[in-house]
Parts: structure tokens; sequence; C-alpha cells
């Protein structure tokens, strides 16, 4: 597929198939559109749709890398899971990601708000939480009593993973408790907050996080919540606010990690397409991502 019929101007959505070349590298895609346990109410409206659909928009070509992914990876979409919330829906997601191996490449979890994690994380570790790291980019801790968007890193606690192989990066002021950040320490997180952020570069804030959560080479886990950006420049985020991270540190940050054959699955979640601004901005930032994360799975030695 190309733009306005130009064949030498392939677009991203053209990475797509049901179909991967054998021996070409792949990132496997699956939507998980978690919503209705948000704390933050938010629409049906498929986010992981929205963002195949913004695909059409950009090439297939890295400018900055000279990459081009045509014809160097494919983006083996697996489609979305139906009702992935409650319990039905984690068994749904389950099965899903079962069909799924990650021996051939890693995987992208569209969402869908941050139960996508819990549920994708719980599902790939299943046989061994303990033996998984996780790295998020989020403003907020998730470490919320209950079953929601607010509480998938405390359920992943509670399921196996070792807090002291959890990183996250981005937590912003007021935007989190007191009594959740003790919490969090007590289960032995990491912190690298937006103060730290600011003050080192991204490639020393990745290989910090991957350093702890990838540690004795185990295999890590990330989730990137856009809610962890400047809120003028995600307005389908409904818990993002000013003085957030930029998009281009958001993009900067998912090439890095995933161009560490340590990350199996990344996920990018909490947009909500119906909250958007009319030139989808935030969506196309989640279709950005998701091209820097294949730009990332490309670099990897072969």
């Amino acid at each position: 597929m190309s733009v306005k019929g130009d064949p030498r101007w392939p677009s991203a959505a053209s990475l797509l198939t049901d179909s991967p070349v054998a021996g070409r590298p792949r990132l496997s895609l699956l939507g998980v559109h978690t919503h209705s346990t948000s704390v933050t109410p938010r629409s049906s409206t498929s986010t992981p749709a929205a963002v195949r659909a913004a695909l059409e928009r950009f090439s297939t070509y890295s400018f900055e890398e000279d990459i081009d992914l045509c014809g160097r990876l494919d983006i083996v979409d697996h489609g979305d899971v139906r009702d992935p919330d409650g319990p039905e829906g984690l068994s749904r997601v389950r099965q899903a990601l079962d069909f799924i191996d990650l021996s051939d490449g890693p995987v992208a979890i569209l969402g869908g708000d941050n139960a996508a994690t819990y549920a994708a994380l719980s599902s790939i570790a299943s046989d061994d939480p303990g033996g998984w790291g996780l790295i998020t980019l989020d403003a907020h801790l998730d470490i919320r009593d209950g079953w929601s968007n607010g509480s998938p890193v405390r359920q992943l606690l509670e399921f196996g993973l070792d807090g002291h192989r959890v990183v996250q990066i981005g937590l912003a002021d007021f935007s989190n408790s007191g009594d959740y950040a003790s919490r969090a320490r007590d289960a032995g997180l990491t912190f690298i907050p937006r103060s730290a952020v600011r003050s080192h570069t991204m490639e020393s804030v990745v290989q910090r996080a991957l350093s702890i959560a990838g540690a004795g080479d185990r295999p890590v886990y990330v989730d990137i919540d856009l809610d962890v950006v400047d809120q003028s420049a995600v307005p389908g985020c409904p818990a993002a606010a000013p003085g957030g991270l930029s998009p281009d540190q958001l993009r900067h940050a998912a090439r890095l990690l995933a161009s560490d054959p340590r990350v199996k699955a990344i996920d990018l979640t909490e947009v909500d397409v119906e909250r958007d601004d009319s030139d989808q901005r935030t969506v196309r930032l989640m279709a950005l991502a998701l091209l820097e994360i294949c730009v990332g799975v490309a670099r990897r030695p072969q």
C-alpha cells in the first residue's frame, strides 16, 4: 500500500501481515482494548483499530537510522482480543498470547488502558513470573488497591513478579499518593522520576532500567503508558498532566528499549480515541511509538 498510489512511498500500514516471510525479523501485534474497569471513565471505541488506521499516514523509512522497514521487518497482526476486561476477558487474552511464539520475535500489545499490562504480562510470564523484569514509562505507580488500570503493578507483584526487578520511569509529582509510594518502596521498586530524565540522557536512563529489570539476562516486559507525556501532546490520555515527557523523549525511549534482545514484549496504553483532538495527535503518537519499536527490533543483532 502506498500514499496516493506512489509505489516509491510505501505506507507503514503495508508492514501489517498475516503471512510473514520466513527468516525475516518480525514483531507480533495484538490488540487488547481494556477499558471497562478504568479509574477514569472512558469510551469503548477501539484504540488498536485507530492506531492501525493511523499507520497509513506514515512511511516505512527511518531517516535518522537510514532503515527502510519495508522488506526488512514484518508486523504479524494477530487481531484484537474480544472483550478483554474481567476474568473471562483475561482468559481470552491468555489464549490469544498462547498462539504467539516469542522465540520468533517480540510482541507489541496495543491497549486499551493499563489493565492490559496485567493481562498481557501475567499471561506471558505465567510459568515463571519471578523470572521476568518490568519497565514502565508512566506518570503513575499503578499500585492501587482493586482491579483497574491503576493497579496492574500491584497485581503483578502479587502474581509473583520480583519488585527488585521493576523500574518505573517518568513518575510525576501530584499524580500519586504517599501511601502508595511507600507500598512501592517496600516492594523494592526502582524509581526514575521526571527530574532524573531531565538531568540525564535517555540512553543512560534506559541503560540503567535494563540493567536492573534485565539483570541475569532475564526477559523484560515494557509498559509504555502515553500519559507519561505532556498533556498538550496527548489530549487522548485522560490522566496526563502538564509537564510530562516530550513526544520525542517517548519515541526515543521506545526505540532504545526495543533494540535490546531481552525485551520480549512491549505494550502501548492509556489512549482514549474519543478524547483525542481532531488532528488525532495522541493516536498518531501511539502509531509512531509502534514504528519506533519496529526500528528497535530491526536494529537487533541477527
